[in-house]
């Protein structure tokens, strides 16, 4: 996945600040819109993780920051829930003039309100997705209840959500109690899925109920059972951006892919976000790479030395296979097993120079199951060695590296 950063502005010329996900290996084939939960931001991990699935599926995801939060310019106390609403619009337009208008729409908790108020004003939207969404959007005022009675006699007052001060005009309740999401639900001619956790503490799964009884077909539910209502874990989110993506090739055209214009067989893209976490296009597969925690990585994937010792054994046991295969031996099936390590060489002509001198080694033991004479077993050990990998790793290897233009 390969990211830029965007911006745009609202109908009040204010600047917002967006990240746009791209797939790694294609031209997307549609564009997702995604909106982040109440006084979040687009940085949100799970908001990452389920872009990046998405981007795997071939989507561009567009994520950017409400108005007066995170990057994006303006007064967050100034804002409200329409206010939302009119950035995802804005969203939309700068797509739609840039690239090609969204044809899925993301939301997250009071973003998940938004997305079906915005969906109902963007034509191009064939498809909502919403997490942990509350049915009615003055379903904040519960976090806001504390400051509720100084917002109406003061005018305003100064909350705390999750750790940071934020400052609540009495505009914006009475801007969310003139949403009534029911009615724009009902009126939704769009595809909907509704995902929403029976453990959510924010918003509890009833309001998942009210949507999906307000709501046309075809309309869709799935319960994240165990999950969070910021979807946390990593897993969590993960699965989401999965089952969105999934879920979506029903509504939305996908064109052929075209496959952007590159020599190479390998892609692999890291956010300065992710660690050492690393999505790859590996020919017509995607893989992720990673380190072991004790590392410092979150072990999501191998690490580039197990890669490279898979690419060993893998070779190993076709290269084994294909040469029993044409010489008719009774060879049933061949496992390689490998591992990698630096060790210091005990036979090198720089020892003397360099006596801490370590040497690249690869451990490699081949399991050989069949009626195999021990001659026949003696020469696929041998043929072993000759396996493309194994003689590309002792060759004389060159690696020309330059700028790519983006």
């Amino acid at each position: 996945m390969s990211t830029q950063k965007v911006y745009f502005e609202n109908e009040n010329g204010d600047q917002l600040t967006g990240r746009l996900s791209f797939p790694p290996d294609r031209h997307p084939h549609n564009f997702a819109l995604f909106a982040h939960c109440f006084t979040c931001t687009k940085n949100l991990v799970a908001v990452r993780n389920i872009s990046k699935a998405l981007a795997k599926e071939g989507f561009g995801v567009l994520q950017f920051d409400f108005t007066g939060l995170g990057e994006s310019d303006g007064d967050f106390e100034e804002t409200n829930f329409s206010a939302n609403i009119s950035d995802l619009k804005a969203a939309s337009d700068f797509l739609a003039h840039t690239y090609k208008a969204p044809t899925l729409i993301i939301g997250h908790s009071l973003g998940g309100a938004a997305v079906i108020f915005a969906a109902a004003q963007i034509p191009a939207i064939r498809a909502v997705a919403t997490l942990g969404a509350p049915s009615d959007p003055e379903h904040v005022t519960k976090l806001l209840r504390n400051s509720l009675e100084e917002i109406r006699l003061q005018g305003k007052a100064e909350v705390q959500i999750g750790g940071r001060g934020f400052t609540i005009q009495e505009q914006f309740l009475k801007d969310l109690q003139s949403h009534r999401l029911p009615d724009v639900a009902r009126k939704l001619d769009r595809a909907l899925l509704i995902l929403h956790s029976p453990q959510d503490k924010i918003v509890g799964i009833k309001n998942a109920e009210e949507i999906y009884q307000a709501a046309r077909h075809p309309k869709s539910f799935i319960s994240l059972d165990g999950a969070d209502h910021l979807l946390s874990s990593g897993e969590d989110s993960r699965y989401v951006g999965n089952v969105i993506g999934a879920w979506a090739k029903r509504y939305v055209h996908r064109p052929e892919a075209t496959p952007l214009m590159t020599d190479h067989q390998v892609v692999a893209s890291l956010d300065i976000d992710d660690g050492f976490t690393t999505e790859m296009k590996v020919g017509n597969h995607y893989l992720t790479a990673d380190e072991p925690e004790d590392f410092g990585g979150k072990d999501f994937g191998p690490s580039p030395y197990e890669l490279l010792s898979a690419s060993l054994s893998a070779c190993t046991s076709m290269t084994l296979q294909m040469y029993a295969r044409r010489k008719g031996w009774a060879l049933e099936s061949v496992e390689t097993h490998t591992s990698y390590s630096k060790q210091h060489a005990l036979d090198c002509e720089a020892c003397e120079d360099s006596p801490g001198a370590k040497i690249d080694t690869f451990h490699r033991e081949v399991a050989l199951s069949g009626p195999l004479e021990e001659n026949q077993r003696k020469r696929l050990l041998e043929i072993a060695d000759r396996c493309p990998v194994h003689r590309t790793l002792h060759s004389t290897t060159q690696i020309k590296t330059q700028l790519r233009q983006q």
